[in-house]
């Protein structure tokens, strides 16, 4: 990709990159920092670029990608899984159910077909919109939701199963 095409075509992203961005670090400073590690990244890999077929999706999760990078990174995610988890108020034995629990749900998500894998992951534990998974995954909205539902609906029954 040349210069002129990276500033036609990934440069006027930068709003859509920063609001991503902001969703995820809660923080202007966070988010405009991501926007600009985001587009060094896609410039470093603009030779590869025009192999991309959907370029606003792909500059968005890496802009996404690299929010989750920072937020891993920071004692301020550690504080919100704690608190997600009931860290303070539970006991030792509530909070390893809990975290068997998430185990178990890892594997049985990892244990479904392709496309029901990837739109759970995207929607429910990344947080992508479905029209963001669409695009993602080459589908329509129409089909993200229905392996959406598809999926949650085999890790409510085998989660059941194995639970009982």
């Amino acid at each position: 990709m040349r210069i002129e095409r990276f500033k036609t075509d990934i440069v006027p992203l930068r709003q859509t990159l920063y609001y991503t961005a902001l969703k995820w670090l809660q923080n202007e400073e966070d988010a405009e920092d991501a926007v600009q590690e985001t587009l060094l990244r896609l410039w470093k890999i603009r030779e590869q670029l025009d192999t991309v077929d959907n370029l606003g999706a792909f500059a968005s999760r890496t802009a996404k990608n690299i929010c989750i990078d920072h937020l891993r990174t920071t004692k301020e995610h550690t504080e919100a899984i704690d608190f997600y988890l009931g860290a303070d108020n539970e006991t030792p034995y509530i909070k390893a159910e809990r975290m068997d629990s998430v185990a178990i749900v890892k594997k049985i998500i990892e244990k479904l077909p392709e496309l029901q894998r990837a739109v759970i992951q995207l929607r429910d534990v990344e947080g992508y919109e479905l029209q963001e998974i669409a695009d993602i995954t080459g589908t329509q909205i129409a089909a993200v939701t229905v392996n959406l539902s598809r999926a949650r609906k085999k890790v409510r029954e085998m989660f059941m199963r194995i639970s009982n």
